[in-house]
C-alpha cells in the first residue's frame, strides 16, 4: 500500500523526529506491540535492522553512533524484548553512548488486569538510563526533543520512551514547535583567571603529564593536543578508549593504561613522577583498582573538561567543559618549553615495546600485528571484544587516529566486537570495518553473522581461538586455583561462517593470515578468519 494513504500516526512523529537528529538506523527485534512504530521508521528513510538478540542490537547502535555522531536508536518489543536489551543497555550507560530505547508496552486500560508478558519497563532500567518516559500523542515531539537533550547532554547516556501500539497508530495532532538544538558549550574565556593560573602551572612544570579520555577522543581535542605538544612535548598516556588522541607512534605517547598489569607497573611509575597532571576529558572508569589514589597530590592534578561522578583520584581543579576549547585555550600564547629532563620518557617506551613485543613466530602477539598493519593499511576501524586478547590488543596497537579503535572499556562486556564494528559499517558503508574476537566472544554472538548476512554488510572477522576463556583461566592460576568453567570445544568456525552465507579460512600462520586479510578487504560480504593459538600466549605477557 501507497505510503501516502496512511495518516499521519504519532509513530511518523518520532520517526522523522528521530531522522531529523541524524539516526540514520534502528536497531531490534520487532513485536506486535512495535510493528506500527518500524513502519513509521522506514517511511521516515530510517532503516530498520533486524538483530539476532537484543543486547547486540544495542551494540550495534553504539558503534553506529561512535562512528556517524548521531544517537543510536534500540527498538524492542515489550516484556522479554526489554529485559533481553538490559546488558545492552547498561553497556551505554557506561560506555556513555547516547542511545534511545524504545519499547513497546502494554495498553494503559489493561495494566490492571492484563499479566502476561507485563513488567514494569522504567523500575527495570532505572539504575541504567537517564530518564524514561511514556509518549503521549499531545506531547509526542516535546517527549521526543527531552529525550534527545538528555542522551546527548554530558555525560552522554540513554534514555527510553515507552509506546503503546495503540498511540503508536494514533492520528497525530498540529504539528509541535518543539525543535531540538545541539547543546552547545560556551567557549573557553582567554581571559578565565583560571586557565591563566594553569597555564603558568604548565609553563612552571618541569614534567607535566596528560591523561586523556573517550570525551576527549570524541569532542575531536586531538588538534588541540597536537599543537600543544609541538611547543612542548609532554607525555600522553590514554584509556583505552581513548587510544589516538595522540597518533601513538609519536614520540611523545606512551600508550593507553587501565586494565594491563604489565602496562600498568611501567606507567603508574611515570604518572607518579609527574609534577603536574591535566586530567583531559578523563573518566576513570576504564581504570582498574590498581589506579585508586594513583596520581600525585591532589594539587598537581587538574580536570579539564569532565564532571566527575566517581573517587577513583582526587584533584585540585576541575574546569567544565568542552575538552579540545579547554585545551585549545589553555595552548594559546604558551611560551616553547622543554620536554621531561633525563631519559624517564624514552626508558618507558623502550620498556613497553619489549613487554608486548611478540615472542613467537606465531601467536596471539603475532595474529595481533598483522591484524594492525592490515587494518592501518586500508584505513579500517576496528572493534575488539573483551577478554584476554583485548588487554594485549589494546597495549600492542599502534593507534594513529582517534576512534580507531571500538570497545567496551567500561563495561567490559562480552560480545560486543562483533555487533559494534557491524553497527560502524552500516553507518559508513565506505569504511572498512574488522571485528576481532577471542572464541568465547564469537559464540556468544553467532547469531549476528546472519544479521550481517541479510544487512548486506561487508565486514572481516578476526577469531583467536584458544579453547578457552582465556582471561578468566588467568585469575584462576594467578589464585592458585585449578581451571574449571573455562574450556570451550574448538568449534568448527569456518564451516559457521558458510552456514551463514560468507567466507571462511583458516590461519594458523603470519603468511597465510597477511594474505588473508588483504583478500577479505576485496571481497564482499562476510569473511571470517579463524587464528588458533594457545591459551599460554597469554601468560605473563598482559
Amino acid at each position: 500500500m501507497a505510503a501516502a494513504s496512511f495518516p499521519d500516526r504519532v509513530a511518523d512523529r518520532l520517526a522523522s523526529g528521530l531522522r531529523a537528529a541524524g539516526v540514520r538506523h534502528a536497531f531490534g527485534m520487532p513485536g506486535g506491540e512495535v510493528v506500527t512504530f518500524v513502519d513509521a521508521l522506514q517511511r521516515a528513510d530510517v532503516r530498520f535492522v533486524l538483530a539476532r538478540n537484543e543486547t547486540a542490537a544495542a551494540m550495534m547502535a553504539a558503534g553506529a553512533s561512535a562512528v556517524g555522531g548521531a544517537p543510536g536508536l534500540l527498538v524492542t518489543t515489550l516484556g522479554p524484548g526489554l529485559a533481553n536489551a538490559v546488558n545492552g543497555v547498561a553497556d551505554a550507560w557506561q560506555e556513555r553512548t547516547p542511545l534511545i530505547v524504545v519499547s513497546g508496552v502494554i495498553e494503559r486500560a489493561l495494566r490492571a488486569r492484563y499479566t502476561h508478558q507485563v513488567v514494569d519497563h522504567p523500575a527495570l532500567l532505572s539504575p541504567l538510563v537517564k530518564a524514561s518516559f511514556e509518549v503521549e500523542p499531545e506531547s509526542a515531539e516535546a517527549c521526543l526533543a527531552r529525550a534527545l537533550r538528555l542522551a546527548l547532554t554530558p555525560p552522554f547516556g540513554p534514555v527510553h520512551l515507552d509506546l503503546s501500539p495503540a498511540i503508536a497508530a494514533a492520528a497525530a495532532g498540529a504539528a509541535s514547535p518543539w525543535t531540538n538544538p545541539r547543546a552547545v558549550r560556551p567557549r573557553a574565556d582567554l581571559a578565565d583567571p583560571r586557565l591563566q593560573d594553569l597555564r603558568a602551572r604548565l609553563q612552571a612544570s618541569r614534567r607535566p603529564l596528560v591523561l586523556a579520555g573517550f570525551d576527549a577522543a570524541r569532542s575531536g581535542a586531538a588538534d588541540a593536543l597536537a599543537a600543544m605538544i609541538e611547543r612542548r612535548p609532554v607525555p600522553v598516556i590514554t584509556t583505552y578508549k581513548a587510544k589516538g588522541l595522540l597518533d601513538e607512534r609519536h614520540a611523545c605517547s606512551l600508550g593507553a593504561a587501565g586494565l594491563s598489569p604489565l602496562a600498568d607497573r611501567i606507567l603508574l611509575d611515570v604518572v607518579r613522577r609527574a609534577d603536574l597532571v591535566l586530567l583531559l576529558g578523563y573518566d576513570p572508569i576504564e581504570m582498574r583498582p590498581g589506579w585508586l589514589d594513583a596520581l600525585p597530590d591532589p594539587q598537581c592534578v587538574v580536570a579539564l573538561g569532565s564532571s566527575a561522578d566517581h573517587a577513583m583520584h582526587d584533584a585540585a581543579a576541575r574546569l567544565e567543559g568542552d575538552p579540545a576549547d579547554l585545551l585549545a585555550a589553555l595552548a594559546q600564547g604558551a611560551a616553547p618549553g622543554e620536554g621531561w629532563p633525563g631519559r624517564d620518557l624514552e626508558a618507558a617506551r623502550q620498556a613497553l615495546a619489549h613487554a608486548f613485543a611478540p615472542p613467537a613466530a606465531w601467536g596471539a602477539h603475532a595474529a595481533i600485528d598483522e591484524i594492525m598493519h592490515a587494518a592501518q593499511a586500508d584505513g579500517a576501524t576496528v572493534s575488539v571484544d573483551s577478554g584476554a586478547h583485548r588487554i594485549l590488543l589494546s597495549q600492542m596497537w599502534k593507534a594513529t587516529r582517534p576512534l580507531e579503535l571500538l570497545q567496551s572499556a567500561g563495561w567490559c562486556t562480552m560480545g560486543a566486537a562483533l555487533p559494534l564494528a557491524l553497527g560502524a559499517a552500516l553507518e559508513q558503508p565506505r569504511l572498512r570495518a574488522i571485528a576481532v574476537l577471542g572464541d568465547g566472544g564469537l559464540e556468544m554472538s553467532l547469531g549476528e553473522l546472519g544479521t550481517l548476512h541479510d544487512a548486506g554488510v561487508s565486514m572481516t572477522v578476526v577469531v583467536l581461538q584458544d579453547r578457552s576463556l582465556g582471561l578468566i583461566a588467568l585469575k584462576q592460576a594467578a589464585a592458585g586455583l585449578s581451571p574449571g568453567g573455562v574450556a570451550l570445544g574448538g568449534a568448527d568456525y569456518v564451516a559457521i561462517a558458510r552456514a551463514f552465507g560468507g567466507q571462511g579460512r583458516l590461519c594458523a600462520d603470519r603468511i597465510t593470515l597477511r594474505e588473508e586479510l588483504v583478500a577479505a578487504g576485496r571481497r564482499s560480504g562476510c569473511t571470517l578468519l579463524a587464528c588458533p593459538i594457545e591459551a599460554q600466549d597469554y601468560v605473563d605477557r598482559i
